[in-house]
């Protein structure tokens, strides 16, 4: 999906990210000669910190667009919730997949320097959560969504 809006040179890291993912789902579709890998663990894992990265994000630009545009701003921050309710989804998911098999490869959490790799999924989901309880109530994480308002017909 391209953009409508002339970008230039703005954010170059952002449309990196965006041709990486949509460059790892081209090759995650399925093909006639072999289907497509179920999920596992690991991009579970890559999943979750990219939607963390984009909470983030979506909570520092709902922040600083607010006071000029404050319906904009709004919207800003329910695409946050839903965006935490997202990472929330990804984080339960991991923990229902099946570890993979480890045999014949020790795992040595100790040399890591972020802990076991099943923690650091947890470790984010758990910071971003501390984020989003400073801002966000339990009725609004549970909230339906709401009809849109945009001119865009999607």
């Amino acid at each position: 999906m391209t953009s409508a809006v002339p970008v230039g040179n703005a954010h170059p890291y952002l449309r990196a990210a965006s041709a990486g993912i949509r460059h790892h789902t081209r090759t995650l579709a399925p093909h006639e000669e072999d289907p497509a890998p179920a999920g596992d663990r690991v991009h579970l894992d890559v999943l979750h910190a990219h939607l963390t990265a984009l909470h983030q994000l979506l909570d520092q630009l709902a922040e600083t667009t607010r006071p000029a545009h404050p319906a904009a701003g709004r919207q800003l921050a329910t695409a946050h919730t839903r965006l935490w309710q997202a990472a929330a989804a990804v984080h339960d998911a991991f923990h229902l997949l099946p570890v993979a098999d480890a045999s014949g490869a020790e795992c040595h959490p100790e040399r890591l320097p972020e802990g076991p790799p099943v923690l650091t999924i947890c470790q984010r989901h758990l910071a971003a959560g501390h984020a989003v309880r400073r801002k966000t109530t339990p009725a609004d994480l549970n909230r339906p969504v709401p009809g849109r308002t945009t001119s865009c017909s999607t």
